[in-house]
């Protein structure tokens, strides 16, 4: 199971259209950015992380091609945004490539997050010939010993390797991906290193959301202080890796970026600063959304809320109209110290892990140290 298939591969968008202004039901629609579609939930690994509790075995009720394909057709009808197919393994998908190809014909850039087990000279042949620009690919772990002790298959970290080299042999764009948990964090500098040497053109970490078989990782999330310090450290690493850096389920990296950026004296925009000083954190539900392996569309993979099935309404109707989307979009009704904080436009705390800890979408975020100093809508920081 790819890392945090969720929120997982892509650039840096640019949504200053994606931070909603606004309040009550009037909060605006943001611009879909970002599609992540688990287009299947059959995987050859069984990652003691994994949000979808994927297994190797064919699931029912998936999307049939001629959905996938109609699927596409209602997204490009309104919007452009990267789709990441993802799982499982979308590897394990027969239908795989014609569907990437389909959605390269329609404007979209196709890229692909899978484990890199399965990835042959000759797959990576036929994702260039599909039109994939970019695939992601998992590193759990600075060694074969721990990354295969947290992806539960002897080989997965050969596999991953080999994968990599046969796609910068071709010549096709990888990035990294790496699940940050107590386990792997001493390794995070070791794991950076082998991300620069294997010809990677993008890091992105993820913080652990526990869900899925996750939840019984809950011990093996990093405490609130850790976070902070390692989100520290990765910004540290901007200027000293040829990398793309991201942080993804981690939104106060959005708020630490303008922290640290000031305090440097440095004016953050999109010139100096690089395009992802102007994303956002959390984006599920006003730049991001998920859809499941049956069609159900949520806010992300973490966020197992139903916001609607495609194949009961179009997708553009869901986007824009569902009740959670809505409450997604608009800040003023963030409750306790998210509500109030004077970042909630660029972070936003991560919604899946509110919900996972309270029940509750709009409460804040559990793992986050900073103290608001207040907001008045005409101040908040974007």
């Amino acid at each position: 199971m790819h890392s945090h298939s969720s929120s997982h591969p892509a650039h840096p968008h640019s949504p200053r259209s994606s931070s909603p202004e606004g309040k009550g039901r009037g909060a605006a629609v943001g611009t879909l950015r970002l599609v992540a579609w688990e287009v299947t939930r059959s995987c050859n690994l069984a990652c003691i992380h994994c949000r979808a509790a994927a297994q190797d075995r064919p699931y029912e009720n998936e999307l049939k091609t001629e959905e996938c394909l109609q699927l596409l057709d209602n997204i490009a009808a309104f919007a452009q945004p990267i789709v990441i197919l993802t799982g499982g393994e979308p590897l394990l998908r027969p239908d795989i490539f014609e569907i990437a190809a389909y959605g390269n014909e329609k404007g979209f850039r196709m890229t692909m997050a899978v484990n890199g087990t399965l990835v042959t000279p000759e797959k990576v042949q036929k994702m260039l010939d599909s039109g994939i620009q970019r695939i992601s690919i998992s590193l759990d772990g600075a060694t074969a010993e721990s990354h295969d002790a947290f992806r539960q298959v002897k080989g997965a970290f050969d596999g991953a390797l080999r994968g990599m080299a046969h796609a910068r042999e071709a010549g096709l764009d990888f990035q990294v991906n790496t699940t940050i948990t107590k386990q792997n964090l001493h390794e995070l500098p070791a794991i950076q290193d082998m991300v620069v040497s294997l010809g990677a053109v993008a890091h992105h970490i993820f913080l652990l959301v526990p869900m899925g078989r996750g939840k019984d990782l809950a011990e093996q999330g990093i405490n609130a202080r850790e976070y902070e310090e390692t989100l520290h450290w990765f910004y540290d690493q901007r200027d000293k890796v040829p990398l793309q850096l991201k942080a993804t389920c981690a939104p106060h990296y959005y708020r630490i970026l303008r922290q640290r950026a000031k305090s440097e004296g440095k004016d953050v925009n999109f010139q100096t600063f690089g395009l992802d000083a102007v994303t956002r954190g959390c984006l599920g539900g006003t730049g991001f959304v998920f859809i499941s392996h049956v069609g159900q569309v949520q806010p992300c993979g973490y966020l197992e809320l139903n916001c609607g099935n495609v194949r009961e309404k179009p997708f553009r109707e869901i986007w824009e109209k569902s009740p959670i989307f809505q409450d997604l979009r608009d800040f003023g009704k963030y409750e306790g110290k998210c509500g109030r904080c004077e970042y909630v436009r660029v972070c936003g705390g991560c919604r899946a892990r509110a919900y996972e800890s309270t029940g509750n979408y709009l409460a804040p975020e559990p793992l986050c140290v900073y103290q608001p100093r207040g907001r008045k809508d005409s101040s908040v920081v974007s």
